[in-house]
């Protein structure tokens, strides 16, 4: 996605229709947990796109990774009739007053990343599935064997569901010594480069198989940033999501994997289920439409940037 793609959908974030226009279109409400995070980015360039195309008018809230305002959002777009909305990344379960005020109106809620349940209607981005080819990655590299330190975020139903994958996982790898620290939104990057730091303290170079895991690449990317400080090259580096700094990381070295997550499509392809969502009503059965994920590594990265420029922004 370029530098004009972005500039359209953050102008969206603040933009209004005209009332004339606005009783034309039917408005589709999206709730992000953070609207300029590169991948949440992604998402709504691709459901804008569609949404226009398919003459809806978009508007976008940022609830800044608080469950209680994307509550409020939800039930912001209730009142003002929106046609759909689509909950970005909070779980179905911590935003029960926004469905319940969104069921009440009869407009059905889907959600990136925030699972089936409830009144959700459709779900895609699910965060186990695309994490896992990364965490089988990592186990592989480590040889069953060593210190990692794993950068959680427990609020966002991606990021826990990509946390108990990776203990599922972990259990066939017992003399792998996990530390966990949960991240926040807003404030990843740095969270990620403090843990980073203070992990390191206590695991020198050479006291084996060191790796950081980053439920999603922010907090990994910070997490490079206090390596690249201490000029440690020993420990491997792994993120989930495949945006463009992380890509980039893989290439030059300081990123070991990343999965990247077609998001832009996620979000077309959401958008484009809308209207058979609705004309369905309560015929509706609800439905995950999942995208795969690709494994990007210092072996495969050329190729898929030939295959996917548009993960550079391109």
């Amino acid at each position: 996605m370029n530098a004009s793609t972005i500039a359209i959908v953050m102008a969206g974030l603040v933009a209004t229709l005209s009332p004339a226009a606005a009783e034309d279109k039917p408005l589709l409400g999206i709730v992000s947990i953070s609207a300029t995070e590169a991948n949440n980015v992604r998402y709504i360039a691709g459901a804008t796109a569609a949404a226009e195309k398919a003459g809806w008018q978009v508007s976008v809230i940022d609830a800044a990774g608080s469950a209680d305002q994307a509550n409020s959002a939800i039930q912001n777009f209730a009142g003002r009739g929106a046609g759909a909305i689509i909950d970005m990344v909070f779980p179905y379960s911590s935003i029960g007053a926004g469905l319940a005020a969104a069921k009440d109106a009869g407009i059905p809620v889907v959600t990136w990343g925030g699972g089936l349940g409830s009144s959700v209607a459709a779900t895609n981005g699910s965060g186990a599935p695309i994490a896992q080819p990364v965490i089988e990655k990592m186990i592989a590299d480590l040889g069953g064997k060593g210190s990692l330190l794993a950068l959680t975020y427990r609020t966002g139903e991606v990021c826990r569901n990509r946390e108990v994958l990776l203990d599922e996982m972990l259990k066939a790898s017992p003399e792998i010594t996990v530390t966990k620290n949960e991240v926040r939104i807003p404030g990843y990057f740095e969270d990620g480069a403090q843990y980073a730091n203070a992990w390191l303290a206590s695991h020198p170079a050479g006291d084996g198989n060191l790796a950081i895991w980053g439920c999603w690449d922010d907090p990994a990317i910070g997490a490079i940033g206090a390596l690249r400080q201490q000029g440690r090259e020993d420990v491997k580096v792994y993120g989930v999501n495949g945006n463009a700094q992380a890509i980039e990381n893989v290439q030059n070295g300081h990123m070991t994997a990343t999965a990247w997550e077609d998001s832009y499509t996620e979000g077309r392809r959401m958008v484009e289920m809308l209207d058979e969502i609705r004309k369905a009503g309560a015929d509706w059965t609800p439905k995950a439409a999942e995208v795969p994920a690709i494994l990007v590594t210092k072996d495969t990265v050329a190729n898929f940037v030939k295959q996917h420029p548009e993960a550079l922004g391109k």
